[in-house]
């Protein structure tokens, strides 16, 4: 089976449609295509007619356009990939990267189709789905789409994420494990795949939240807990993640707390509070004092001067004044 790699390296577990299938459904769009165009043809012919023969000659051409190029433009634009055919034979188009096409992707495909299906009879997409590894023509080339199979072994039972299982929970196992042996390319493809995975289709996001999932498990040493989604399981990770980082910045890589500026007697006051080190990046916790320096809970010293910080600086010489004023 051919895989199909996003531009992120990361290997989507879809199997491109091959000849055949793609075959048959050309051929179930365009016997509908073809019936609904004599259809409107026979109507609008009678009403074109008594206006002569070059004015119907001219609506049949434009009618002929708008039914084999604009409709299958405007079906795969609104149900995401899919017609009449490759509904029929489980067939979907999507992008190179797995996600949903868009109009700009459908029109390029019509388009371009119109040239190598019907101008050659099809010869031309059928060369070229047979020298391309993915059996894409030359219209799936030109959009950056391919066609794919949806009706794979196994697809259909995709365990649902578990309601009761939270992503605190599965983080709360990984306490002990260690992440050191995730390469960086492999934390990048998590990171991004979390990013996007609510724009790609339900299938694809499946796949791609698998295969990452089994790849950090292999790296882990430990298998993912039972009953949970691999799209929490890998959120879970990325935030275990993330907070061992956080807690090793604080422990090193922060910046030390200031000794306290100003402490008042005992007896006179609450004493000084130090503010804690708040790693580069990361948040507060909450209720927690802002970063920044030590906070002091008594206020300025009585007389409202505020209390000196550090030693006294000694004062310098004498500035000799010459009467001279700047102009303003």
């Amino acid at each position: 089976m051919s895989r199909v790699v996003t531009g992120d390296a990361v290997v989507l577990g879809l199997q491109p449609a091959r000849l055949p299938s793609r075959a048959m459904a050309v051929v179930f769009d365009l016997v509908v295509l073809l019936a609904g165009y004599l259809a409107l043809s026979v109507v609008l012919q009678s009403t074109v007619l008594p206006l002569g023969s070059a004015a119907a000659l001219a609506v049949q051409a434009a009618l002929l356009m708008l039914v084999l190029v604009g409709v299958p433009v405007a079906v795969e634009t609104l149900s995401r990939g899919r017609s009449l055919g490759k509904l029929a034979f489980g067939l979907r188009v999507v992008r190179e990267d797995g996600g949903p096409i868009r109009f700009r992707h459908a029109l390029v495909r019509g388009a371009v189709g119109f040239l190598e299906i019907l101008a050659t009879l099809g010869s031309v997409a059928c060369l070229a789905s047979l020298v391309s590894a993915q059996g894409r023509r030359l219209g799936d080339v030109f959009a950056g789409a391919l066609v794919v199979r949806e009706r794979l072994p196994g697809a259909g039972r995709a365990l649902a994420p578990s309601p009761g299982v939270a992503a605190g929970v599965a983080a709360g196992g990984l306490a002990d494990l260690d992440l050191s042996q995730v390469p960086e390319p492999l934390w990048l493809a998590v990171r991004q795949y979390l990013a996007r995975a609510w724009q790609l289709d339900r299938r694809v996001s499946w796949s791609m939240a698998v295969t990452l999932a089994n790849d950090v498990a292999a790296r882990i040493g430990a298998p993912p807990p039972g009953g949970l989604h691999p799209a929490e399981y890998l959120a879970a990770v990325a935030a275990e993640r993330q907070r061992r980082e956080a807690g090793r910045s604080a422990a090193f890589g922060g910046a030390p707390a200031a000794p306290a500026p100003w402490a008042p007697a005992a007896g006179h006051g609450p004493a000084a509070v130090p503010a804690e080190p708040v790693a580069s990046g990361g948040f507060a916790a909450p209720g927690g004092p802002p970063p920044g320096g030590s906070i002091s809970a008594a206020g300025p010293a009585p007389g409202g001067r505020p209390p000196s910080v550090g030693p006294a600086l000694p004062e310098g010489p004498p500035v000799r004044r010459t009467g001279f004023i700047p102009p303003a």
